[in-house]
């Protein structure tokens, strides 16, 4: 049996190649592994297989020189390995070229996961959209994910590391969960981020809390009927002092879910961070002022007029103890 494999040599391909026939002819190499020679001496290489004892079929996985003998070989038991398998070595084959050229990238498979998972299921999607785009995909995202060994994934965490080392956890977590998902789903396979912790790429975040004490909430209410703010933030501001709910829920509220009639505000579940619906009693005292936001806005659909980006809304709130020039912060 040994002597029928590797019946070929790179000094018996350099001869056939280039050299004219008045025929094409077939060279085996063994376990049906063959040298197609052309009439002008173009050299390809051919398996030959049956599935399930039917018709022969003749697959070319390249041509010579382009793929050398010992990667010919290496594709024959490939090739051999999924007629085992009871697989069509042509499908398998024309999927791993496919693959090969189209590969999945860093960014598809982000996006993939941002797509299918993190548009319904994660707070403030697009502030991590827009870290994704400023710090993954312009060093990474083209690469393909199955390429993108742990070292590449390093030097963007690194380079995030050194001005905001909580940031660089932060995406390391979405990028780690993001390959896991389409890991699960077989969309793009890769381990590159299994073995690290968020202190191996930056730090955790800090869970402070920050209460305001009378006076500053006082303060902060009595800025509101002034020219402190912006409109689209007094009313903000508003909303959320009396109801001491999340920003989310007032900056994605749609007029539809204020109810008069039974003076309930109703925050759909996707606006929600525990993902359930909740309905909040409406005070009679905010009645004529959440009437007048809602003929103001009644052209948008949305109670405070617009939808502005996250990123944009918690930085304004970082900065309004600046606007009122006290010791709120």
């Amino acid at each position: 049996m040994t002597a029928e494999l590797n019946k070929l040599s790179d000094k018996k391909l350099k001869i056939l190649h280039g050299r004219k026939n008045d025929k094409i002819e077939f060279f085996a190499d063994g376990a049906s592994l063959s040298a197609k020679v052309s009439k002008v001496g173009g050299i390809s290489w051919v398996f030959t297989y049956r599935l399930d004892g039917k018709k022969l079929n003749r697959l070319t996985i390249g041509r010579y020189p382009d793929m050398s003998l010992k990667q010919a070989r290496e594709i024959r038991t490939k090739c051999r390995n999924w007629l085992v398998s009871g697989k069509d070595p042509k499908l398998q084959f024309n999927l791993t070229m496919q693959e090969s050229l189209n590969p999945v990238t860093v960014k598809k498979a982000i996006e993939y996961w941002i797509e299918n998972y993190g548009k319904d299921n994660r707070v403030n999607i697009d502030k991590h959209i827009s870290q994704l785009q400023k710090h993954i995909y312009p060093y990474i995202g083209n690469m393909a994910l199955s390429d993108c060994e742990t070292h590449y994934w390093l030097q963007c965490f690194d380079r995030i590391k050194q001005a905001a080392p909580m940031t660089s956890g932060i995406i390391f977590q979405l990028c780690r969960q993001a390959i896991k998902f389409c890991r699960v789903r077989r969309y793009a396979i890769s381990n590159a981020l299994d073995d690290l912790t968020i202190l191996d790429v930056g730090k955790k975040q800090n869970k402070g809390q920050r209460y305001l004490k009378d006076n500053e909430l006082g303060q902060l209410w009595q800025s509101l009927n002034t020219n402190v703010n912006l409109p689209y933030y007094s009313n903000f501001l508003r909303v959320l002092i009396v109801f001491g709910c999340r920003s989310q829920e007032v900056r994605l509220s749609k007029l539809s879910e204020w109810d008069f009639d039974s003076m309930l505000w109703t925050v759909p579940k996707e606006n929600s961070k525990s993902g359930e619906k909740i309905i909040r009693p409406i005070p009679e005292c905010l009645k004529p002022f959440l009437e007048k936001l809602i003929y103001q806005n009644h052209k948008s659909g949305y109670l405070l007029g617009e939808i502005k980006r996250s990123g944009s809304v918690s930085q304004y709130g970082g900065n309004i103890w600046k606007k009122l020039g006290s010791c709120i912060k």
